[in-house]
């Protein structure tokens, strides 16, 4: 089965999920969605699209790109991650949220496993988010490579 995975990061978080799905599966091209041109939906048998959450929300990149094909995925096997450290909602939420109904049906599987943030590759402003959520400013790491291997060993079956 040929897959795309697409994925838009902020600071390489969700690309860093992206590849690590992409290792575990065959014939696999990898795009980020700030690039262009896209290929071609139609040439590949299942589509993965994964987003970091900046404030609750997919990227932009994700957004369009979501908005302009949600009729062609449909008609594929679908994946969707999210990547995040707001783990004090329920993964669900984060999904409802960003993709319409009818894309959540259609998905084979879905994925939260966890985010990134180092405070080094981090803007002032999401700093300072940070602090006034009252959440600590130091370098976390919560991805869980279980989940990523229950994501794709659902998207291959």
């Amino acid at each position: 089965m040929k897959t795309l995975i697409l994925y838009a990061t902020k600071y390489g978080a969700a690309e860093g999920i992206a590849r690590r799905i992409a290792d575990r599966l065959d014939e696999v091209s990898l795009h980020d969605l700030k690039n262009s041109p896209l290929p071609n939906i139609a040439e590949f048998d299942c589509v993965i699209i994964g987003s970091s959450l900046y404030i609750g929300s997919i990227r932009k990149e994700a957004k369009s790109f979501l908005l302009k094909n949600e009729e062609v995925l449909r008609d594929k096997s679908i994946g969707l991650f999210l990547s995040g450290l707001d783990t004090e909602i329920a993964p669900q939420a984060h999904f409802e949220k960003n993709f319409s109904q009818k894309l959540l049906t259609a998905a084979k599987a879905t994925c939260f496993p966890g985010g990134i943030y180092d405070p080094g590759k981090a803007g002032s402003f999401d700093r300072f988010l940070l602090k006034a959520a009252k959440k600590p400013a130091v370098y976390a790491d919560t991805i869980k490579d279980s989940l990523i291997e229950q994501f794709t060993e659902a998207m291959k079956s």
